[in-house]
């Protein structure tokens, strides 16, 4: 059975563009899973931890066979290849995947909630997502337009390259 999953992807370390162009590729490599739409690259102010450079995300809509846990699973794994450490909250990292969404699934447990609960307060996670799924509804939260419209006072830049 084939799901329909939205990916955030987020780098500040270690040339974090290019970090989030080998993730958007690697992630048409996992088991069952076709990469089929991706948003532009942005540029934003980390949030949380302050002291760090800026991050550069973007979100990828995936077709996969994947249950959540096991998706969730591939992306931690790309996450190690790539360097990812966790030394402590919302410290630099080299790559950070999050399962934003999977089809209109609302769940949790240990380590995993879907929709990803803070998702619907970040423009550096909406705009990306409203740029490939301009009527994403977000499920238990609603319009995703409607909940950017509670961001407009965050920072974003649009970079002129587009992710590949």
């Amino acid at each position: 059975m084939s799901h329909t999953a939205f990916i955030g992807l987020g780098s500040n370390l270690a040339e974090p563009a290019a970090q989030v162009n080998h993730a958007l590729r690697a992630l048409g490599e996992l088991p069952q899973t076709r990469l089929l739409k991706v948003s532009s690259l942005y540029r934003s102010a980390p949030v949380g931890y302050l002291d760090q450079p800026d991050f550069i995300n973007a979100v990828a809509q995936v077709e996969t066979g994947l249950a959540p846990r096991a998706l969730l699973d591939a992306l931690l794994a790309l996450e190690l290849e790539c360097g990812r450490t966790r030394e402590f909250k919302d410290a630099p990292r080299t790559l950070d995947l999050d399962v934003l969404m999977y089809d209109d699934l609302v769940h949790h447990e240990h380590g995993l909630t879907v929709p990803h609960p803070q998702m619907h307060l970040r423009a550096f996670v909406l705009l990306p997502l409203l740029e490939i799924a301009p009527d994403c509804i977000i499920p238990g939260v609603g319009a995703a337009a409607v909940a950017m419209a509670g961001c407009a006072g965050q920072q974003l830049e649009r970079l002129e390259h587009v992710a590949e």
